[in-house]
């Protein structure tokens, strides 16, 4: 190990765990019990002499210690192990939004971004170029309770919620920005269809008068973020049951919820 100074030996500390998948996977599994060779063994697939070159490695660094039970990480074993599975958090949650953060409002996140690590990103494709729309109409489709706060309402969209809330099989509530409602009144059937909506049983409908910077619906508490360009174009969908995310959606939620007026169409001049 270095005893070089400054920010070189813990950066060849790094360097020494991620040369080997398997002195990852050991440290992290003796920070959480005593393991004997033959469990990690077992656990990892690595030979005997592999554990040795690596629990000797560990023992120099002073990671880990033997015990009547098996090895165990020591106190700094188990700090570089917690380092670790931050870091592999972070690096899941920056592989999982790659393709959508040039897009993503993040100053509009109240929430560690770690918490989208086991989001289901999904992204237009050649072949499949309504992908992220597709399956946000999915979860509204079996849904029994949605709640929306969004800068814009698509035909697929209100169209599936207007016979879910019709049919007695879900309940709708909705907070949309002024420019949402503005861009449904230049065409009589998705007008038609909004209003249908905002005056069904089951269903409410509020307008912001303000801007509202992201589009996020929550059905039956899986939260999905739609990610759009400058230009208004979709570029992706993040779909999570993180309870972080929840929780901030639901609070988002109600403080549009409380500042906005109840949709009336008498209000949108149609001419």
């Amino acid at each position: 190990m270095s005893a070089s100074g400054g920010m070189d030996a813990p950066i060849e500390e790094i360097e020494f765990l991620a040369r080997s998948k398997n002195r990852v996977n050991i440290l992290r599994l003796v920070a959480t019990e005593p393991h004997t060779r033959g469990d990690l063994a077992s656990a990892t697939g690595a030979s005997q002499a592999t554990l040795g070159r690596i629990l000797e490695d560990f023992a120099d660094r002073s990671w880990v210690k033997r015990e009547p039970h098996g090895y165990v990480a020591t106190a700094t074993g188990a700090l570089v192990a917690d380092g670790i599975d931050d870091l592999l958090s972070v690096l899941e949650a920056e592989g999982r939004l790659r393709d959508v953060v040039a897009h993503l409002p993040e100053a509009e996140l109240g929430f560690d971004l770690r918490q989208l690590a086991n989001a289901t990103v999904a992204v237009p494709t050649p072949t499949h170029p309504n992908a992220p729309l597709q399956q946000v109409v999915d979860a509204m489709e079996t849904a029994s309770t949605l709640r929306a706060f969004s800068h814009a309402l698509n035909e697929q969209s209100l169209s599936t919620a207007l016979s879910r809330v019709r049919a007695g099989k879900q309940q709708f509530e909705a907070v949309l920005s002024e420019s949402a409602i503005e861009a449904l009144l230049t065409e009589d059937s998705l007008w038609n269809q909004v209003c249908a909506l905002a005056a069904a049983d089951g269903a409410a409908i509020r307008v912001r008068h303000g801007d509202i910077p992201l589009a996020v619906t929550v059905t039956d508490g899986t939260v999905s973020i739609l990610i759009r360009d400058e230009n208004g174009v979709l570029r992706g969908v993040l779909r999570t049951h993180a309870e972080p995310v929840k929780q901030w959606a639901g609070e988002r939620f109600e403080r549009y919820w409380e500042v906005a007026a109840p949709f009336d169409p008498a209000a949108f001049d149609r001419q």
